[in-house]
């Protein structure tokens, strides 16, 4: 940074804007006044993290998936252990907003009910990495990080210089490499296809850029159809079969036969394939029952119970208001508290109390009387600082 001046690297900046302004890099604002599609910010000033800090958010993370991925199957497809010796509350876990009974009894081809995961971190004060939420039932972001590198090597080659920096373009091989592990038996060649809500999904930039990096047809749910529990492909040479599914739609929109009837985005018949095991999705449907936040607090325990291990990766101190105990603390501390709602995602409906005016607290304190078990609460977590 030191061989720019100001004026040098502010030209930079716009190079990179103006790059992603040309290469339709966006993401969509729901109810933004402005538009719906923005361009994607990208800070030039890169958060430098050492290997060996990576080495242990590393081996936390593939810990902590393999944890959920261990509940989903005893959930799903196993003796229910964890439910039955109360390492999760059963009432807990069967009313949660992404627990789909229609889903027993499927088995998922060598057990990857996780195959793409999104594990949401921050690095606190003291230096520590936490876990905030998980997120498997369709993750997003990953398009976004090899468009920033991407950008970065042509815009401040600097940065890369004296650095042995970690690649991220192998993204696309690996992921095509797994879709194709987890092809139903006996496929040698899957077909694969990335099954997107539209161009006017908030992440379709995603789609499309995946679809390109596997080699797949990107399609919507009217490009596919079920013949005798098998999932085709409309072509221009006729039907064509399709092996696996890099799901981009959410569980009550992929089957309107199954699930919301008043789906156009989903495939009618699906889950009919997914259960004869002609087809893989990945990711599995029913993950949602984990992605629920009042799930998220018991996630160590899944850990000591299925993997005999000490979690890596410590979560931030969380409190449940359905316990009478723990309701009254949340209460009298609601300004010094985050409060988040249990089955929302990307911030929606959270209250940071000492943000709040009276009213709203006011307004959370009634929510939380009404409905504990729709909510959590959380400590307030102070970040690590980073120059910007």
């Amino acid at each position: 940074l030191e061989q720019f001046g100001p004026d040098e690297f502010e030209e930079r900046v716009r190079m990179c804007d103006s790059t992603f302004q040309r290469q339709g890099i966006t993401f969509g604002v729901y109810g933004a006044a402005e538009g719906t599609e923005r361009v994607w910010p990208l800070d030039l000033l890169p958060r430098i993290i050492p290997a060996d800090e990576w080495s242990h958010v590393e081996a936390g993370l593939k810990q902590r998936v393999k944890a959920l991925s261990a509940f989903l199957d005893d959930v799903y497809v196993g003796e229910q252990a964890s439910l039955n010796e109360g390492i999760v509350p059963r009432w807990l876990a069967e009313s949660a907003d992404g627990y789909l009974p229609e889903v027993q009894g499927i088995e998922v081809p060598e057990g990857s009910r996780c195959t793409i995961s999104g594990i949401d971190l921050v690095r606190d004060d003291e230096g520590v990495y936490r876990v905030l939420e998980d997120n498997v039932r369709v993750p997003s972001g990953i398009s976004y990080v090899i468009e920033n590198r991407i950008a970065m090597t042509r815009v401040l080659p600097v940065a890369f210089s004296k650095y042995r920096v970690r690649p991220v373009g192998h993204y696309g091989a690996s992921l095509s490499k797994t879709l194709r592990h987890v092809a139903p038996s006996g496929i040698s060649d899957p077909v694969i296809v990335v099954l997107t809500p539209g161009s006017y999904n908030s992440a379709y930039f995603e789609h499309a850029f995946l679809a390109r990096q596997l080699g797949a047809q990107l399609v919507e749910g009217r490009d596919l159809v079920v013949r005798d529990h098998s999932v085709y492909m409309r072509t221009t040479h006729g039907l064509r079969n399709v092996d696996v599914i890099y799901r981009r739609v959410g569980d009550e929109f992929i089957d309107p036969v199954v699930f919301r009837p008043d789906s156009v985005l989903g495939v009618p018949g699906l889950m009919s394939a997914v259960r004869a095991g002609t087809v893989t999705l990945a990711n599995a449907v029913g993950n949602g029952v984990v992605d629920d936040k009042g799930i998220y607090p018991f996630v160590p325990e899944m850990i000591r119970f299925f993997l005999d291990e000490e979690p890596i990766l410590p979560n931030v101190t969380t409190y449940l208001p359905w316990e009478a105990d723990q309701l009254d603390e949340v209460l009298s501390r609601l300004d010094e508290l985050v409060v988040k709602p249990v089955a929302e995602a990307g911030g929606t409906g959270i209250v940071i109390g000492h943000q709040a005016d009276d009213e709203t607290l006011k307004r959370t304190a009634d929510q939380l009387r009404a409905d504990p078990r729709g909510f959590i609460a959380q400590e307030v977590v102070q970040l690590s600082t980073h120059p910007t």
